[in-house]
C-alpha cells in the first residue's frame, strides 16, 4: 500500500476534527464518549482530536454532573476564546443584535424597536462594529435574518416594512463575511435541526406573520433555490386571483391567511399592520362569532395550502410558527378540514404530522447562527481560524 501523503493525512485529521466540531455544535455539552460513539471513533482518536481542538481554541471540556456517584464525565463545550458569529435579526417592528458561540449559546444581545425604514441599518451596523471591536478576529461572520425576500445580501422586497432592493452591506465590518437570509427560512432551518422537526429527514416549515414564509429542509440543509429566495410559499397562487398582492402577483396565498384576510372577512379596511390586526381578531374570536368565523376561514385556507405543499414536496413532518400556531389553537377543526381536503387520497391515511414550533421566536436567530457556523465548520473555515 502506498504511503499516505502529508496532505491526505492532514485532510483525514481535519475531517475528524470537523466531524467532532459539527457534532458538538448540534449537541451542545455532549460528552466525549457520546461524540466518539456517534461518529464511530475509537476512544484514543476522540481523545487525540479533542486535544487538538482544545489547543486550537475551538473546544474545551467542562465538568458535567452525572446525577450519580463518581467523578463527573467532562462535557465538550465552546472554547472561551473560540469563534463567534454576530446575528442581526430584523422583524417588522423590532431588531436584535446577538453574539453566538459554537453550540448556539447566545453570549450577548441587545434589542430594540424600529420605525420600519432602512435607516435602522446604520444603528445596527454600529452595534455590530462594537462587537467587532470587542471580540476582534474571534468574530468570524455576520448573519442577518430579515422579514422579507432575499437575494444574496439584498432585501429584494419586504412588504411589511416597505423595503425594496435594500442592500445590507452596512452591517458588514471590514473583512468580515456577511450572510443574509429570510427569517422564516432560517427559522425552518433551526426547527428542522433543533426543534420539532429534529430527527426527520424532510421537514417543511411554515410561518405566518405578514403572509406565509418558510423553507423545505432536506437532511438538515435548506432547499433555498438558485439565489437564496426559495421558500416564498406565500406567493403561490392559492388565493383569489382578483386580489393584487404587494409583490406584483395576483391570488397569492399570503392574502388568505393573515390579518388582511381577516379584515376582509369582517368588512374592514386593509390593516396597516396585518400582524397586529390578526392578533386582535384571534384574541376576539373567544367571544365574538364574527371574529371566530374570520379566524376559521384563515385557518382553513392555511390548511389547504399545507395540503397542496405536502402533495408536491412530500415532507415527513410540517412544522408551524408565528400566527400559524395561533390559528391551529383557535380553529383546529377548520385547519384539519382544509388540510385533509387538499391531500391526495392515498396520503390521507397517514398524512405528514403538523406540529407547532418548539423554538418559537428564537427560531430565526438560531437558524441565522447555524447558517453562519455552516460556513465556518469547513476545512477552509478551520484553516482561516488557525491563521487568526
Amino acid at each position: 500500500m502506498e504511503q499516505m501523503t502529508a496532505h491526505s493525512a492532514r485532510a483525514l485529521r481535519s475531517q475528524g476534527a470537523l466531524a467532532v466540531l459539527r457534532y458538538v455544535h448540534a449537541h451542545p455539552s455532549a460528552k466525549r464518549a457520546d461524540a466518539a460513539r456517534a461518529l464511530g471513533l475509537s476512544s484514543g482518536s476522540a481523545t487525540e482530536i479533542t486535544g487538538r481542538l482544545k489547543a486550537s481554541r475551538l473546544l474545551d471540556e467542562a465538568a458535567a454532573p452525572t446525577g450519580g456517584r463518581g467523578r463527573p464525565s467532562p462535557a465538550l463545550v465552546a472554547h472561551r476564546d473560540g469563534p463567534l458569529v454576530s446575528v442581526v435579526d430584523i422583524s417588522h417592528e423590532r431588531w436584535r443584535v446577538a453574539c453566538v458561540e459554537l453550540g448556539g449559546r447566545v453570549v450577548t444581545q441587545e434589542a430594540g424597536a424600529h420605525s420600519g425604514t432602512p435607516d435602522i441599518l446604520g444603528t445596527l451596523g454600529d452595534h455590530v462594529a462594537t462587537l467587532h471591536a470587542r471580540y476582534g478576529r474571534r468574530l468570524r461572520a455576520v448573519s442577518a435574518c430579515v422579514a422579507g425576500t432575499v437575494s444574496g445580501t439584498t432585501v429584494v422586497q419586504a412588504s411589511g416594512m416597505g423595503w425594496q432592493d435594500v442592500d445590507l452591506d452596512p452591517l458588514r465590518p471590514p473583512g468580515t463575511p456577511l450572510l443574509v437570509g429570510n427569517d422564516a427560512s432560517l427559522a425552518g432551518l433551526a426547527e428542522a435541526r433543533r426543534g420539532a422537526g429534529a430527527g426527520t429527514r424532510v421537514v417543511l416549515h411554515l410561518t405566518v406573520e405578514v403572509g406565509v414564509g418558510g423553507i423545505l429542509v432536506v437532511d438538515g440543509r435548506p432547499v433555498d433555490g438558485a439565489t437564496g429566495a426559495g421558500g416564498e410559499f406565500g406567493h403561490m397562487p392559492f388565493g383569489d386571483p382578483s386580489l393584487q398582492c404587494p409583490c406584483g402577483a395576483r391570488g397569492c396565498w399570503d392574502l388568505e391567511v393573515d390579518g388582511r384576510a381577516m379584515a376582509r372577512a369582517l368588512g374592514r379596511r386593509p390593516p396597516r399592520d396585518p400582524r397586529t390586526a390578526a392578533g386582535h381578531v384571534i384574541a376576539a374570536a373567544e367571544s365574538d362569532p364574527a371574529a371566530r368565523t374570520a379566524v376559521a376561514a384563515a385557518a382553513h385556507a392555511l390548511g389547504r395550502g399545507i395540503g397542496a405543499l405536502a402533495n408536491a414536496l412530500d415532507p415527513g413532518v410540517v412544522t408551524l410558527s408565528g400566527l400559524a400556531t395561533d390559528l391551529v389553537a383557535m380553529a383546529p377543526t377548520a385547519l384539519e378540514t382544509g388540510y385533509t381536503s387538499a391531500l391526495m387520497r392515498y396520503r390521507r391515511s397517514a398524512p405528514p404530522p403538523v406540529l407547532p414550533s418548539t423554538l418559537g421566536r428564537e427560531g430565526p436567530l438560531t437558524g441565522a447562527a447555524d447558517a453562519a457556523f455552516d460556513t465556518l465548520l469547513t476545512e477552509t473555515g478551520l484553516d482561516a481560524w488557525s491563521r487568526a
